[in-house]
């Protein structure tokens, strides 16, 4: 299943405090960059990021984004822009 279009959107309001947000579409699905560093993505309505020892603190569960690809951390709440910023800004020390 794809990734609505409305949800994607959603996603990208959450995260318009997060400054250097990019997207890119990849087969019906999102890709997630900050300052260049690929986070995360959207996965079939769900918002995943890589799982790195700086946002191990959140908690989250681990899910697949797809078949046969690594697990990547479920991010389930989603409406505070400041906490989404924090696990991203988290997320994105741990891939550098």
């Amino acid at each position: 299943m794809a990734t609505k279009k409305e949800y994607k959107d959603f996603i990208l309001e959450q995260l318009s405090t997060t400054e250097n947000i990019t997207v890119k579409p990849m087969m019906g699905e999102y890709l997630l960059y900050k300052d260049g560093v690929l986070f995360g993505g959207i996965y079939d309505n769900r918002l995943l990021v890589k799982i790195t020892d700086t946002n191990k603190k959140y908690g989250f569960n681990a899910e697949l984004p797809y078949s046969g690809a690594k697990p990547m951390y479920l991010v389930g709440d989603v409406d505070d822009k400041e906490k989404l910023s924090g696990i991203i800004s988290d997320t994105c020390k741990g891939l550098l």
